[in-house]
Formats: structure tokens, sequence, C-alpha cells
């Protein structure tokens, strides 16, 4: 028996990267804004991103919390990510003080 190679998304390591690129997050930043601080690192990104490394699915779940995304647009290849990015919707708080500045 030998190892097959799994099918892997052709557009995920682009959509990663477009994903943080578009929120204008560094690679470090994102991995703080996923909350995986000191469970992952910069060189981890650096990997999806290049198409070295895949993702597990967790992580694919945080990637599309972030940008407000279902997982399907990330794996699937026949989705586009969309022109805007959705994000998470900010605290009224947040709301707030951005309106006060």
């Amino acid at each position: 028996m030998g190892r097959e190679v799994r099918e892997r998304p052709e557009h995920l390591a682009k959509k990663l990267r477009e994903i943080r690129l578009r929120l204008g997050l560094s690679q470090n930043a994102i991995i703080e804004k996923m909350g995986l601080t000191g469970k992952l690192y910069q060189d981890y990104i650096s990997g999806y991103e290049r198409n070295l490394r895949e993702p597990t699915l967790p992580v694919l779940l945080r990637y599309a919390r972030v940008a407000g995304l279902s997982t399907d647009v990330l794996i699937d290849d026949d989705l586009k990510l969309p022109a805007k990015l959705p994000g998470k919707p900010q605290p009224k708080e947040a709301r707030k003080a951005t309106k006060k500045r």
C-alpha cells in the first residue's frame, strides 16, 4: 500500500493570502486575530500562503470566521472571494467609539 496524494484545493493558498492582505494584517496579526497566538506561528502562515503547508480544519474555520465567510468559499475552487469581505461585525461599543472620533 502506497501513500496517495490527497486532493487539495488549488486556490486555497491564494485565497488565504488575499484575505490577510485585504484585512490589512501582517502574518503575525492574522494569527492574533484568529486567537491562535502561541499555537500557530508566522512560518505556518507563510507556508499556507505559498501552498507548502495545508492548514488544519480548525485553522480554516478561524480564517473563515475572521473574514466573515463560509468555509465553502475557501475550499471550493469554483467559488471566488467576494469583492468586499464581510469581516466580523464590530460590537456596538466599538462602533460608537469610532463614530465619536
